[in-house]
């Protein structure tokens, strides 16, 4: 990843490629943001002026390129959109403008060595959330390409296709112990969430239940995790029948992997949940074609929450923090299950399957059920569920359901806060009784209207009794289908994982339940 350091020096004097300043959006026009005053100066104050010449309104998302004045050692300014410019009665620039527009400069510098960015910073979540933005933003999964491995830096340095290799914090402190802790944080989660993106972006031909359980365990060693692997053997010996379902067309064979990191001095137990499809064709029930394409994502949960973990013991949170990773291929075969089969889950309870591309809720009930019997205090299931939630909040924002209302706000809280858009949705009782089932304790399917709705009341009925619980529905923004933008990639985005984080980081410090 990107080489991340904090320096107090000019911006006329620092040997870079680039120098990344920011501009608002003013009432009269592009405003240069706090950071740049050594390169306004340069031009003489009249640096808005020029911008604005060139095209640049301040507006969120935008980039402006143009040659540095004379003097500076680097070539090229770099000016990005921050937004609306703050007002007097605001606390400064919002840190999610800061991520983003440190994540689309560094996309923008890709092939470059050195850049310095000399964004507004007035405290130590600044610097934290350009750190993420820089390190989210030049990141690249290319190990399937031509010359695509590490081995061959040197080659794609020479094509201009290497990520931005250093960065450098203006108006950093190098020996503030605070500013120090901020960039920590932000690598440790950043290099967690690039981590999740790889597992997504990895074709399912690579990245089946076992070697997804391979990578967990390699992890584990690593960061002092332990991790146990459930393989196909051991599951049908503890009689976790939808995880067996969903995964018994598939010549690959599922696994339900449990990590646990632990803090001496913890007082609070999170349990996170994720789905782990790698690979979902449908099943029996197939999806049609120009839906199957972009399947492998469909571990998306899975990866989020093995992210989380990692992220947590690396930054030794005081919370213990196990995460369930219920992994499995969907596949049609002549083993695979069928509409009108029944399962009988962990639980113990019985679903007809009217439909198999409904198997992410059959993963996630055995694991729900198996992080209950643990009684954590809180379980928080990450999944991308239902084609019904990306129709009700689009592409970027997530939904969250719960058992507990206040829970359910503090999720949504957490999530705001480290910039993931989620929103909050009901579970009425009412849509229960469309998963009624006359030969089955309960149907995987009912009512098409709500059908995201349904499945979080589906997923309730396996939370154990008194345990907090929360869902999070991240089909929409879990794969960016489009264009890149802030600090969001093509491809696999890492959705959840901050949320995940943040959610640890405040039930060690007590501010969570």
């Amino acid at each position: 990843m990107t080489a991340l350091t904090l320096s107090t020096a000019a911006a006329p004097g620092l040997r870079a490629d680039a120098i990344v300043i920011g501009v608002a959006k003013g009432a009269q026009g592009p405003v240069v943001a706090p950071g740049a005053e050594a390169v306004d100066k340069a031009y003489d104050g009249k640096l808005a002026g020029v911008l604005e010449t060139l095209g640049a309104s301040g507006a969120e998302g935008e980039l402006t390129k143009l040659p540095a004045p004379a003097g500076f050692k680097a070539p090229l300014v770099v000016a990005v959109g921050l937004g609306e410019e703050p007002g007097a009665e605001d606390a400064g620039y919002d840190d999610e403008a800061l991520r983003k527009a440190a994540g689309g400069a560094a996309r923008a510098l890709t092939g470059s060595k050195k850049a310095a960015f000399a964004l507004p910073v007035d405290g130590p979540g600044a610097i934290g959330a350009i750190s993420e933005g820089i390190l989210l933003g030049a990141y690249s999964f290319d190990a399937y390409k031509e010359n695509g491995r590490p081995a061959r830096s040197a080659a794609k340095a020479k094509n201009g296709n290497a990520p931005l290799a250093e960065a450098a914090l203006l108006g950093g402190k190098p020996r503030d112990a605070v500013h120090k802790d901020a960039v920590a944080r932000a690598v440790a989660v950043a290099e967690e969430l690039n981590r999740s993106r790889d597992l997504i972006n990895t074709p399912p031909n690579d990245l089946t239940p076992a070697a997804f359980a391979g990578i967990a365990q390699a992890a584990g060693k690593e960061h002092g995790i332990k991790v146990q692997v459930l393989d196909d053997k051991a599951l049908v010996k503890g009689g976790y029948g939808g995880i067996l379902g969903v995964g018994g067309g598939s010549a690959a064979t599922p696994r339900l992997v449990k990590l646990s990191y632990t803090h001496p001095k913890a007082e609070k137990h999170l349990a996170f949940v994720g789905k782990g499809i790698t690979y979902d064709s449908g099943g029996i029930s197939l999806k049609p074609a120009g839906h199957n394409e972009t399947m492998k994502c469909d571990m998306s949960g899975a990866a989020a929450v093995f992210a989380a973990v990692v992220a947590a013991a690396r930054l030794g949170l005081r919370v213990n923090v196990t995460g369930w990773l219920a992994l499995a291929e969907n596949m049609p075969s002549g083993s695979a299950v069928r509409p009108g089969d029944v399962l009988r889950m962990y639980s113990g309870k019985t679903v007809e399957v009217l439909n198999t591309d409904a198997e992410g809720r059959l993963v996630l009930a055995d694991a729900l059920w198996a992080a209950s019997q643990e009684k954590p205090d809180a379980i928080v299931d990450v999944a991308t569920l239902t084609g019904a939630m990306v129709l009700a909040l689009g592409s970027r924002t997530f939904g969250v359901m719960a058992n507990d209302d206040a829970f359910r706000s503090a999720v949504q809280e957490a999530a705001e806060e480290v910039g993931e858009p989620a929103w909050p949705m009901p579970l009425p009782e009412h849509l229960c009784k469309s998963m009624e089932s006359p030969v089955a304790d309960m149907a995987n399917m009912g009512e098409r209207m709500g059908g995201g709705l349904v499945a979080g009341l589906f997923l309730r009925e396996f939370v154990g009794e008194g345990i907090t619980w929360a869902h999070l529905d991240i089909a929409g923004p879990a794969f960016n289908e489009g264009g890149p933008f802030g600090y969001t990639p093509k491809g696999g985005t890492g959705s959840a994982v901050r949320t995940l984080v943040r959610l640890a980081e405040l039930t060690a410090a007590g501010d969570l339940g």
